[in-house]
């Protein structure tokens, strides 16, 4: 894919803090239009990633362009064409609902007759007719949240970062949030999320998990499901009362098959080579067969790279 054609395209970028490295080499191609999702445990290197391509922190090296610039040269014009919703909300808690829509559509250079249609717009969009006149700091977290995406798509950008939007909300407050997010999608707008929620992951059209810095996989969640097992062939479960102490016992006596084992729950997981389990597992337990999660797929993946896995199936 051409970088004209794509949202976000990078090529090995990287980030350095002194000797640490943040961020290893990503490779990124995210056509326009999209829902990216970017999965991966605190510390893995997406805020990073993210402020790299808002054009707010320089790539040590590799390079990257969103919306058609450079983003080690032209962060300025990136940050005029995107929406950006951080880890914490950036909204001033003693202006109202309409001041601070007004305050960011100012900054974003909508004046006058432009700037009061789209806060009206993005009044009605949050839901917070009724509210124009309260202060930011009584409301609930999750008109907050939808306080300050309006905030960050004002201007009516076409691409937005939104750095784990839904944390500390309520359930029903991100089914919401994310319903509005495939409104915003489906009006051309290319969306790029970091969340640690599978539920919300399975709304994307593509994923990327990171892990340590480095980009371990990337598809649509249906992909990366099918994906897991083609290797691997089947995943079990057992429910048992000691999960913890059975997944010892497990990989004590296995005698080969077995991909990975892990704690799912309440249950143990097995991703097992081929259609069946080995015996010294099979009799361990009473195992039903279970379709692949992106749970399993985030699990497993992760203790690949940190060198926790099974042993590997035989080619």
């Amino acid at each position: 894919m051409k970088d004209a054609e794509a949202a976000v395209s990078t090529v090995g970028l990287t980030r350095d803090f002194g000797s640490f490295r943040a961020v290893d080499g990503v490779n990124l191609d995210i056509p326009r239009g999209a829902i990216f999702g970017f999965l991966g445990p605190n510390g893995s290197g997406k805020t990073t990633t993210i402020r790299m391509l808002c054009g707010l922190l320089r790539p040590s090296s590799g390079s990257g362009r969103v919306v058609g610039c450079d983003i080690a040269r032209e962060g300025e014009a990136i940050r005029r064409r995107i929406g950006y919703m951080s880890q914490k909300f950036s909204l001033y808690d003693d202006l109202t609902v309409a001041e601070n829509l007004t305050f960011y559509a100012g900054m974003y250079g909508l004046a006058n007759a432009k700037r009061r249609e789209r806060v009206d717009a993005m009044i009605a969009l949050a839901d917070l007719r009724g509210r124009e006149r309260t202060l930011t700091g009584a409301l609930a977290g999750g008109v907050r949240q939808r306080l300050a995406l309006a905030c960050a798509i004002v201007h009516e950008p076409e691409m937005i970062f939104l750095d784990e939007p839904t944390s500390g909300v309520d359930p029903a407050a991100r089914r919401r949030f994310w319903e509005t997010i495939a409104d915003l999608a489906d009006g051309g707008a290319t969306i790029m999320a970091s969340t640690h929620f599978m539920d919300e992951a399975e709304h994307c059209t593509s994923l990327g998990l990171m892990y340590a810095g480095k980009m371990l996989i990337s598809g649509s969640p249906d992909a990366l499901k099918r994906e897991l097992t083609v290797a691997a062939g089947k995943i079990w479960q057992a429910r048992v009362p000691d999960s913890i102490g059975f997944l010892d016992r497990i990989r004590a006596f296995v005698s080969g098959g077995i991909l990975d084992a892990y704690i799912f729950g309440a249950s143990v997981r097995v991703l097992a080579c081929g259609a069946r389990l080995p015996a010294d597992v099979a009799g361990a337990a009473a195992w039903e067969e279970r379709e692949p999660t992106l749970e399993d797929v985030f699990v497993h993946h992760v203790r690949s790279s940190a060198g926790m896995e099974g042993q590997r199936c035989d080619a």
